[in-house]
């Protein structure tokens, strides 16, 4: 099978590591009298649709959000990796408590795989650099990995506060050879990368997107009193510790509510 256009003059690859791929529709030329305006206006302040698209072969498989996938071409079948009802129902308790689908169907063979158009952001990032304990992600980012990438869930030490601040109790944990693809909110490029040596960061929000898996993650109080905290305006704060990396997004939340691909869909023409 050969694919003579998936590259052309209006979308092309703009982030490319190992065999995952980032199309990005430089404008949406399927429009009408009714949504050209917001689609001229939308390409120049880069709100454009963005496919991930991955390479499978016998070294590469992928693994997905379910219902993420939109089109296969090639030797390429699906598998959901579950190993009886026990496997089913640990991966439902994974899903639950991490936002994210309880199956993650694994794509394996030859061929090409595509996902879903979205306007959300994609961070492509290699999992083995985040070193031996792999990185940790924010809960509902994660889109798809590469096959020999391995998760888990992984629990905050001190519950209480999280319950508290309004936070997830759990986070996904990936570790291993190969890359994860996130969606963000924001653009590569607006993250702010932060390297610890021994160190402590506090970040007030759901603004990290990942974080090394080494790192000791709680929340906690930004004073040692409750009186404190109420004096100096500022409650519960992500804390983390330990030496690692952490990349955060200064401009908004990771679980933002505001959902860009369901309002722009639901726009008249569409």
């Amino acid at each position: 099978m050969r694919i003579v256009n998936m590259q052309n003059e209006n979308r092309k690859y703009i982030s490319t590591k190992d065999n995952f791929h980032v199309l990005e529709y430089e404008k949406d030329a399927s429009v009408s009298p009714f949504n050209a305006t917001d689609e001229f206006f939308m390409s120049k302040m880069n709100v454009r649709r963005r496919q991930v698209v991955i390479d499978i072969n016998k070294e590469h498989s992928a693994v997905i959000q379910a219902g993420a996938m939109q089109w296969m071409g090639g030797d390429v079948r699906a598998t959901t990796g579950v190993k009886g009802i026990g496997d089913l129902f640990g991966k439902a308790i994974k899903g639950a408590v991490t936002k994210e689908a309880a199956v993650k169907p694994e794509y394996v063979g030859a061929g090409i795989l595509v996902l879903e158009p979205t306007y959300k952001y994609i961070i492509l990032e290699d999992v083995s650099k985040w070193g031996a304990e792999g990185m940790t992600i924010e809960d509902g980012m994660f889109l798809a990995c590469d096959g020999n990438v391995k998760s888990k869930v992984v629990a905050r030490k001190n519950v209480s506060s999280a319950v508290l601040g309004g936070e997830g109790l759990f986070n996904l944990s990936l570790r291993g050879n190969g890359i994860v693809a996130l969606e963000s909110n924001v653009p590569e490029e607006e993250l702010i990368e932060i390297e610890l040596e021994n160190d402590e960061l506090k970040i007030d929000g759901s603004m990290a997107v990942c974080w090394s898996s080494n790192l000791e993650f709680t929340v906690e109080r930004t004073t040692k009193t409750l009186v404190g905290s109420a004096v100096s305006g500022e409650g519960l704060v992500n804390v983390y510790r330990g030496t690692g990396r952490v990349l955060m997004s200064p401009v908004a939340l990771t679980d933002s509510l505001y959902d860009a691909t369901s309002e722009l869909d639901a726009k008249p023409g569409r």
